[in-house]
């Protein structure tokens, strides 16, 4: 029989299911796959189960519902300024990582070339090969992940067609300045290509922070797309809400990709968002808050067990840096020795490089409970102690 797709058919187990298998052989404390705590706020649950007996449970509008597209306008417009047309400049998609394949198949011809920084999302590679089209890796430096103008031209050719950047981004907790905003829109502009914007982590920055998105700099409004995620905002990240903002040009493919991946997606999870995504102000600040209060709790604890944490501005992960620690291995093998000894599970960061990956770098997910993320510190005082 002949083989399967080559893209696919090459790829490994990744490192999440890897990690959380042997979690959960070993018992382990489990911050290694980013998913929060609890069911997420009782009202938009609620809702989501009123609509399965009183709503429309037959297809919905393959662009999705007008009510969840006139809320993702309206939270643009509230949250950035952005006015959107919500019956021509939005898409709901099956989740974010739809919302990406969509944007990438309906977008990509074979032999483009996309600009991605790394360290990345796993799925971004994968998905634009299988689209025919090549990925160009900018390596962001820690200790603030931060890159060049040097290293853009490096990547920029007159074949790209597009730059894909996630922001916040996962796993570096990383949340790009003005400054380098800026500097990634006149590259955009010189190259007269498309920028593709991961937002899924927009409302957890931290320290006084706000998220910029590309869209809002001068000459981006018609060239960027934006993409967001329920399962990001409302801790619901097994129901796969994604939305798209994007010019009615760009869309047009898109919205024909997408109709052949999932076509649509679940009507009562949609009217749930909506409801969501208009929560008053106090919602969104205290989602912040209590994320970066987790952040702070772990953060204090892993330094506290002698290792050397990089700053997060965002998102829901810990960076720790192995070598300042004056830790002599890998991160995988750190990873796995922690899991196994230690009783807690964490990610090395290398798993989320194409190319010169560095291998002193691991990733903690803080988005847990307070008694959860206390148990983790406490066994990792007493075992980095004993080790």
């Amino acid at each position: 029989m002949k083989a399967g797709n080559s893209t696919f058919s090459a790829l490994g187990t990744t490192i999440f299911e890897v990690m959380s298998r042997l979690a959960d052989q070993h018992k382990a404390i489990n911050l290694g796959q980013g998913f929060p705590d609890g069911n997420g706020p009782p009202d938009i649950v609620d809702a989501a189960a009123r609509y399965l007996t009183d709503g429309w449970n037959q297809y919905p509008p393959m662009p999705g519902l007008p009510a969840l597209r006139q809320a993702v306008a309206a939270h643009n417009a509230r949250f950035y300024g952005l006015e959107v047309d919500w019956a021509t400049e939005t898409l709901v998609t099956s989740g974010a990582t739809e919302a990406l394949a969509a944007c990438l198949f309906g977008l990509l011809e074979p032999g483009d070339e996309v600009v991605l920084f790394q360290p990345l999302y796993d799925s971004y590679a994968p998905i634009i090969r299988r689209a025919g089209a090549i990925p160009r890796f900018v390596s962001l430096k820690t200790p603030d992940w931060t890159f060049t103008e040097a290293d853009l031209e490096t990547a920029f050719s007159d074949r790209t067609k597009l730059v894909l950047i996630n922001n916040p981004q996962n796993p570096a907790g990383k949340v790009w300045t003005l400054d380098e905003l800026t500097i990634l829109s006149r590259f955009v502009i010189r190259h007269d290509i498309t920028a593709l914007c991961d937002e899924v982590y927009e409302h957890l920055v931290f320290d006084g922070r706000r998220h910029i998105p590309l869209m809002t700099l001068p000459g981006m409004r018609d060239r960027t797309l934006r993409i967001g995620s329920a399962g990001k905002t409302f801790s619901l990240t097994g129901w796969k809400v994604g939305y798209i903002t994007g010019s009615a040009r760009l869309l047009s493919p898109i919205i024909k990709a997408h109709q052949f991946l999932t076509f649509t997606t679940p009507p009562n999870l949609q009217q749930a968002v909506a409801l969501g995504l208009g929560k008053d102000d106090a919602y969104f600040r205290d989602l912040s808050r209590d994320m970066e209060r987790r952040r702070d709790l772990l953060s204090a604890g892993l330094r506290a067990a002698g290792l050397v944490v990089l700053h997060c501005a965002g998102t829901y992960f810990l960076t720790v840096d192995l070598a300042a620690s004056e830790i002599a291995t890998d991160d995988r093998r750190f990873c796995l020795q922690l899991t196994e000894q230690v009783g807690v599970a964490a990610i090395p960061i290398s798993a989320f490089f194409e190319t010169d990956a560095p291998t002193h770098l691991v990733r903690f997910c803080f988005c847990k409970r307070d008694e959860v993320l206390m148990e983790a510190v406490h066994r990792l005082s007493r075992g980095m102690a004993v080790g």
